[in-house]
């Protein structure tokens, strides 16, 4: 399973079911987990854990140092969980002692080829990033996000779950859940309706879901007031509720 022409330093813990191609390196302090398979001319350095049946495919670069001035050689991680598709040309850097110094990415991802996620970013699970999206560090992305091919995004911004990016969106502030965004600079543009009815979200949510969405892109409300009439929505299903959470919680504005 372990190509001869591979290079696994010692100290590297691989797991039963492994595969290593040629001349991939693998280095000091990785672990991998149970029957992941990785490609030829794959890196993989510094402190990284990845999980069990990830596909990593040629000449990614995982667990490299994060691309920050403030870094001194601290000791930080990736943290890559389970089943994620990982194509070509991909670099996923470790985290800087600044922000915890960790960078994660959850379960059952599909990374497309020569994506980049930075430095501390922390992704959920069940997304899909496609060719040459962009991560600058500190993002977060939630769960079922789509972000399409050069998808931008600005350090710090926010990404909520079931959120959809068109190709070439360029974002430098949060993007509220379960929307559409699209544009240079981004902006709103719709529900993401076919996304949240092929997940299983019944009429009645998606129903809720629209009505909030005018609340907040089309009532002409700031921010705060929109907000509070989210919240006064009768008999609101939970996707409500956590649209307000994510909503109470942003920093850097969002995409309007």
């Amino acid at each position: 399973m372990i190509h001869p022409q591979a290079i696994i330093d010692p100290s590297a813990r691989l797991a039963e079911g492994v595969s290593v191609g040629a001349f991939s390196v693998i280095g000091a302090g990785v672990e991998i987990g149970a029957g992941t398979r990785i490609a030829s001319h794959v890196v993989i350095d510094g402190l990284t854990r990845i999980g069990s049946d990830n596909r990593i495919y040629a000449f990614a670069a995982i667990g490299g140092d994060p691309q920050d001035k403030k870094y001194a050689g601290e000791v930080t991680s990736l943290v890559i969980g389970d089943r994620n598709v990982i194509r070509e040309y991909c670099t996923l850097n470790r985290g800087t002692a600044q922000d915890g110094g960790m960078t994660r990415l959850g379960d059952d991802n599909w990374i497309m080829a020569y994506v980049h996620i930075a430095h501390d970013c922390h992704i959920g699970s069940h997304t899909i990033f496609a060719n040459s999206a962009t991560l600058a560090g500190h993002v977060t992305v939630e769960d079922h996000v789509i972000l399409g091919g050069f998808t931008l995004l600005h350090q710090f911004c926010k990404v909520g779950a079931h959120a959809f990016t068109a190709m070439n969106s360029v974002i430098s502030k949060d993007v509220p859940p379960f929307i559409r965004v699209s544009g240079h600079m981004a902006k709103p543009y719709g529900l993401n309706s076919e996304g949240l009815k092929r997940r299983g979200f019944s009429p009645d949510t998606l129903s809720q879901l629209r009505n909030a969405y005018k609340i907040l892109y089309r009532s002409g409300l700031p921010l705060e007031q929109a907000i509070e009439q989210l919240q006064a929505l009768d008999g609101a299903v939970a996707e409500i509720d956590r649209l307000v959470a994510f909503l109470k919680d942003v920093t850097r504005g969002i995409v309007r």
